[in-house]
């Protein structure tokens, strides 16, 4: 893994980590909480890719965390439907 791509992985890590909380301790209300946890990874990733100082592949690892944690949010998100469809009704009304 180069030095580069090393600094993708834990942004990944802490929006898993997010989902699972949120899961966990949101119950049917996840749909509140994962936009924060989507928020509060982005942020995570401009801190940590600024704090490297460095120019090159900046975009390339900004756009790879932020597409990781998405994907992570939106197969969290169907598993969290699928185990509270009731939760979709406070979309529709």
């Amino acid at each position: 893994m180069s030095a580069h791509s090393r600094s993708v992985p834990p942004v990944w890590v802490a929006a898993l980590g997010g989902a699972v909380v949120v899961g966990v301790f949101a119950g049917a209300q996840f749909l509140t909480w994962i936009p924060v946890v989507a928020a509060a990874a982005v942020l995570l990733t401009f801190v940590i890719q600024l704090s490297l100082q460095r120019k090159e592949g900046l975009v390339n690892r900004i756009i790879a965390s932020v597409g990781g944690v998405l994907v992570i949010l939106a197969v969290a998100t169907v598993v969290l439907i699928l185990l509270y469809p009731a939760s979709l009704d406070r979309l529709v009304a």
